[in-house]
């Protein structure tokens, strides 16, 4: 469990665009807590010997199967080249998080509860009155 995700100042201030930048970090976290499967899949060991040293793997088919699963799709954290960040506007980690939080709080449409699970939820609360 994680705790304090959007906080700052102690937790006397919640920040929205905190929030995404500490969900993305959360992601990336869980993914190498996770560990890394040893398997003959994933270890493609004929696939090294056909591409060879030099090689590019990464367009191979085997790569692209795994490679959503293997490694988190940053979208705060911006991994290109210098060149292609500054010419896709060279936005930080602040404003790419401020523009996300903005993003989310305007196009969010949440999932209705259960039929009975908002009455149960108010019951839960007031038992603890």
């Amino acid at each position: 469990m994680m705790y304090g995700m959007g906080m700052l100042e102690m937790g006397q201030i919640f920040s929205f665009s905190q929030m995404v930048m500490d969900d993305e970090i959360a992601a990336m976290v869980k993914r190498i807590v996770q560990g890394v499967d040893v398997n003959e899949e994933l270890l493609a060991v004929d696939l090294i010997k056909k591409v060879g040293i030099a090689g590019n793997f990464l367009g191979q088919k085997h790569t692209m199967d795994h490679l959503r699963s293997e490694q988190v799709q940053a979208t705060l954290l911006d991994r290109r080249m210098r060149g292609g960040w500054e010419k896709k506007g060279a936005k930080d980690l602040h404003q790419a998080s401020v523009e996300k939080a903005k993003n989310i709080l305007t196009t969010h449409k949440p999932e209705p509860l259960e039929d009975g699970l908002e009455a149960e939820l108010k019951k839960i609360a007031q038992s603890g009155d």
